[in-house]
């Protein structure tokens, strides 16, 4: 209920913004439309960055970015209340959708990667992990850093017998369902027990609403490991591990090794891109990446406000690929990002 109310709080105010920007006769000259995208915290300096860009040079629409989580996201565009557009790093559950009152459509959008931060005093400079070994981390059976395993995976680095403190996000985040996914793909133990969701039943660990939260107290804190987008990591001061892929090479993300996930899962996608990329094939191939999404409602009411949309998507898959490869996102190829815009026509 309090996320509900928080969420409606947030859209009052917008419409209240818009009334408001109707209202001034400089606002007018200037925003006509706001648009409002509810969707992950993962991708969201990009989305700010790209409504203050689009809104630039489209001073006629303004967008409006509010980061609820990705479930709750894909609650509210199913439901009718989310907004002119919605957003996550998962692909909504089949079944939620065949169930939704109202229908959407998946677009990824850039390609993101999760990446394995650590506090480890005196240990390697790049820790090597695999995917068996970091399920069993998350399913609390290795708790040392000095673990056989662990150490048989870093031959050239003696580690610490230090205790492993498990961190991980709560509930309803895109980086809990990409991390689980590929976990579960590695260890049936993990998909049996915990399993591939936004809301994984983790057995262990302190759980932290904001990534940045989390690294803040793994930064603090020694022996700690856990998860996020790389960008999360990257004032925090922690390392990165080195995770195995699926030919068998240890791969630190990057924004190529993100990349080339896309290229190599290709022939794999469907025409609603719902397709996963962890653990894809590739001897560059970063393990744990994915896209993310944009959840476009496929029979909105207001005819004006859906070719808004529709406009600034079509901005997003040209100037806006631009601004994120810019920012050192992984940018869709140029074969997806050709389907991508095909499917974006179609919606007009």
């Amino acid at each position: 209920m309090k996320k509900c109310a928080e969420f409606t709080f947030s859209l009052t105010a917008i419409v209240l913004a818009i009334s408001l920007t109707m209202l001034s006769p400089h606002g007018l000259a200037q925003t006509q439309m706001v648009l409002v995208t509810t969707g992950s915290t993962m991708p969201e300096p990009l989305y700010v960055l790209w409504g203050d860009k689009y809104h630039k040079s489209h001073p006629e629409t303004e967008v409006r970015y509010l980061a609820v989580g990705t479930s709750e996201s894909a609650d509210r565009v199913l439901s009718g209340t989310g907004g002119d557009l919605g957003g996550g790093d998962a692909p909504i559950p089949e079944e939620q959708m065949k169930k939704a009152a109202h229908a959407a459509v998946e677009l990824p959008t850039v390609l993101v990667g999760i990446a394995v931060f650590y506090n480890v005093p005196g240990g390697a400079t790049s820790i090597r992990l695999s995917g068996p070994v970091l399920a069993d981390i998350y399913l609390g059976k290795t708790t040392s850093w000095s673990d056989p395993e662990i150490a048989r995976l870093n031959p050239d680095g003696k580690l610490p017998d230090l205790p492993i403190m498990v961190l991980h996000r709560t509930d309803g985040k895109g980086s809990n369902y990409i991390f689980s996914d590929f976990l579960s793909k590695l260890s049936p133990e993990f998909h049996a027990k915990v399993g591939k969701s936004a809301s994984p039943k983790w057995p262990v660990g302190t759980a932290f609403s904001r990534c940045q939260d989390m690294l803040a107290n793994a930064a603090k804190t020694p022996g700690t490991i856990a998860y996020g987008e790389i960008r999360c990591g990257e004032k925090s001061g922690l390392s990165i591990a080195r995770i195995r892929n699926a030919a068998g090479e240890f791969v630190k993300p990057s924004t190529q090794s993100i990349r080339d996930v896309a290229s190599a899962m290709e022939s794999r996608m469907t025409d609603n891109f719902r397709v996963s990329l962890t653990n894809a094939p590739g001897n560059e191939s970063y393990p744990i990446a994915s896209f993310t999404w944009f959840y476009v409602p496929l029979h909105p009411q207001d005819s004006q406000r859906s070719h808004a949309v529709n406009e600034y998507l079509s901005w997003v898959y040209a100037s806006g690929q631009e601004i994120a490869q810019a920012q050192g996102y992984a940018t869709l190829p140029p074969s997806v990002l050709q389907k991508v815009r095909a499917k974006v026509a179609a919606l007009r």
